[in-house]
């Protein structure tokens, strides 16, 4: 298996369901495209919150990944970016 290359181009995709003032549901899809795929993992682990990132979809290079193979990224040893302390306790 080739090492994950943290420097490429990536795609972030992340789902929630909206609660309306009716008793039906909205589902919402964002979008966020970043310069790099550290930036990505670093964003939907600390700046998303904990409950969203099992419905996050990180594309890179052809390859996809998604809630816990994201966590798993992050806390490589091999992750570029500092990581703040706080994003631990996310779990």
């Amino acid at each position: 298996m080739s090492a994950f290359d943290y420097g490429m181009e990536a795609g972030l995709f992340s789902s929630k369901t909206l609660a309306k003032r009716s008793r039906s549901y909205q589902n919402s899809v964002e979008f966020r495209r970043f310069a790099q795929a550290a930036e990505a993992i670093r964003y939907a682990v600390e700046d998303m919150p904990a409950a969203l990132l099992g419905t996050c979809s990180l594309e890179v290079a052809e390859a996809t990944y998604t809630g816990a193979a994201i966590r798993g990224l992050y806390e490589s040893a091999e992750f570029p970016l500092p990581r703040r302390i706080d994003a631990a306790v996310k779990k």
